[in-house]
């Protein structure tokens, strides 16, 4: 995979050069709420900009339907974001590839830096048609000499700008990319143990690849959040109304039984924070729970967090760890009433002295909304799904694409 320092050394003064960022930040009422992935790219754009390119930057955000411009997934507060953090003024164009992002980019001089509108607006950049995908990646084409894929959090999805565009232009990784994979292969070759990884999040679905193949390679495995009341479940306990996937049960089984086979220890909550109703998440509103062993959930209850047993628990077995990898928050940490287990997640991994990785999303989210010093971690991931699909072993199409 060629580097950016490669192609800066081939010389970028004067080049249109199209960087593929993932600036799919989150937004309230049109503010960025967390602006991680933007400061994650900054260094490639920055560099690139220093050394006389002409930086077009774009990105997805959110999941528009495809058919245009639709306001609330605009790109506008990310370009005015990075124009913050570069200190420049950061061009906007209000489309893709029409006559706003080609006036856009011939108006750029040496140095400067544009950002054009949400790729996912154009149906192409998405497309199940390869034709589709390749229409629009020819049109981005136009836009660029040359091609920096700097956007991790799409890589391991086969889009136009991820996939097909770099074929199309003299190509090589950004400085986040290549951050990203040489953390992830410190996480699947020559792991440092004992290897402990912590799955959250809300459905079991989403994480049963992952654990499928960490099975063979984790020392532990601690379960929490939403997908944790499906394992509960498959031991024979009653999860009251709490989120359970059925249709998962008879899987789960089986990576318990091959969980005990391998010598992995596969840890659940032995306690949890219960209550009738989902709290307030806007209004903040105090909220009424009880905590529960975990096989005692009231048939009326759900759980929302791992209880304070199950966070001594888990911080233990974090302790002695050689590298750690979390993915997934342990309870509803929007709100302060359940943010408790996820805060000591977090606090057990600044603790350590293991090789920290945080896996993106919204655990990533959760750390800098919980108030902890980024610093203090191994690394941030800013790709969720993208990392879990490489620690499943899969091959990412953005990434093979870059190494073409």
């Amino acid at each position: 995979m060629k580097t950016i320092d490669e192609l800066l050394a081939d010389g970028v003064a004067g080049k249109r050069v199209f960087v593929r960022a993932d600036l799919n930040v989150p937004l309230k009422e049109g503010v960025i709420t967390d602006d991680g992935r933007i400061r994650a790219v900054q260094p490639t754009i920055a560099k690139l900009a220093e050394a006389g390119a002409r930086v077009v930057v774009a990105s997805h955000l959110g999941r528009p339907k495809g058919t245009g411009t639709e306001p609330d997934f605009s790109l506008a507060p990310a370009a005015k974001r990075l124009g913050e953090l570069l200190g420049a003024e950061v061009a906007f164009a209000t489309d893709t590839v029409g006559s706003s992002a080609r006036e856009t980019v011939a108006a750029l001089a040496d140095g400067q830096v544009a950002v054009i509108e949400n790729l996912r607006f154009n149906a192409g950049e998405t497309s199940k048609d390869e034709a589709e995908r390749v229409a629009f990646a020819e049109q981005l084409a136009e836009l660029a000499d040359l091609y920096v894929g700097d956007g991790f959090g799409a890589v391991h999805r086969k889009h136009a700008s991820v996939f097909d565009l770099p074929k199309l232009l003299p190509h090589a990784a950004g400085y986040l990319i290549a951050t990203e994979v040489g953390v992830l292969k410190k996480l699947t070759a020559d792991v440092k143990r004992p290897y402990v990884v912590v799955l959250g999040g809300a459905k079991v679905s989403d994480k049963l690849a992952v654990i499928d193949e960490l099975l063979g390679k984790a020392d532990r495995i601690l379960i929490g959040g939403g997908m944790a009341y499906t394992f509960l479940h498959a031991k024979g306990y009653e999860v009251g109304i709490s989120l359970l996937q059925k249709d998962q049960v008879d899987t789960v089984k089986e990576y318990m039984a091959r969980a005990e086979k391998n010598g992995v220890e596969l840890i659940l909550p032995v306690d949890i924070l219960a209550s009738a109703d989902f709290p307030d998440l806007k209004g903040g509103t105090p909220a009424v729970f009880e905590t529960v062993a975990a096989d005692k959930i009231p048939a009326d209850k759900e759980g929302l967090d791992i209880g304070p047993k199950t966070r001594e628990l888990y911080a233990s077995k974090i302790a002695d760890a050689e590298t750690v990898f979390w993915n997934g928050p342990v309870g509803v940490f929007e709100h302060p009433d359940y943010a408790n287990g996820t805060r000591a997640i977090a606090q057990a991994l600044v603790d350590s002295d293991a090789f920290t990785v945080v896996g993106g999303g919204d655990s990533a989210a959760a750390v800098r909304i919980l108030g902890f010093d980024e610093n203090a971690f191994g690394h941030i991931s800013t790709g969720g799904g993208a990392s879990l699909e490489y620690l499943e072993g899969k091959t990412l199409p953005g990434l093979a694409a870059l190494e073409g």
